[in-house]
């Protein structure tokens, strides 16, 4: 039985939860498990960490300080941007969430010419809790290794690509 390290696809089950409150910010109960390539940065590092040497069945319950998980905030993800910058006719509202080329932001601080715009992540300064179970572990493939994602069901697919156009890399809809 294949057990998770490096360059395996592991496929589990999560639920995470704020340790002081016990309220579950996100869990994989009830739908499909989050699958994804170990090593190659698509979890945050802690809780790959924590799930190394597990097999199919095992559990693992597993608490992160932040500096494992999202960090902590930054002053500098704080900026000021002018408000010319948003359509005239958009809303703004505190604590809105937008998208930019920069990645998403919450709106902080907002006067009659400036917006502040947090883009650290929600997660950042959190201790965050988890059970995790582990559904199902795998060899990567060597597309899967030269894409840097899992494949196929529970990651990522490749939606419209003849399979010759697959091998080189992920196309445009990739990530």
């Amino acid at each position: 039985m294949t057990a998770i390290e490096q360059d395996t696809v592991a496929s589990v089950h999560y639920t995470g939860t704020f340790p002081d409150s016990g309220e579950e910010f996100d869990s994989s109960r009830g739908g499909e498990p989050l699958t994804f390539l170990v090593g190659h940065k698509g979890m945050i590092p802690g809780f790959e960490r924590e799930v190394m040497g597990a097999k199919s069945g095992d559990s693992r319950t597993f608490t992160l300080e932040p500096d494992d998980a999202y960090g902590m905030p930054s002053d500098e993800l704080v900026q000021e941007v002018p408000r010319e910058m948003f359509p005239e006719d958009m809303p703004l509202d505190l604590g809105m969430m937008l998208m930019s080329d920069g990645g998403p932001f919450r709106i902080v601080a907002i006067t009659d010419n400036t917006v502040r715009c947090d883009f650290n992540n929600s997660m950042a300064g959190k201790t965050l809790h988890f059970e995790v179970e582990v559904m199902d572990v795998r060899a990567a493939t060597p597309d899967e290794l030269a894409h840097g994602h899992a494949h196929g069901p529970g990651g990522h697919h490749h939606h419209n690509e003849p399979d010759a156009e697959k091998d080189d890399d992920c196309g445009d809809d990739c990530c």
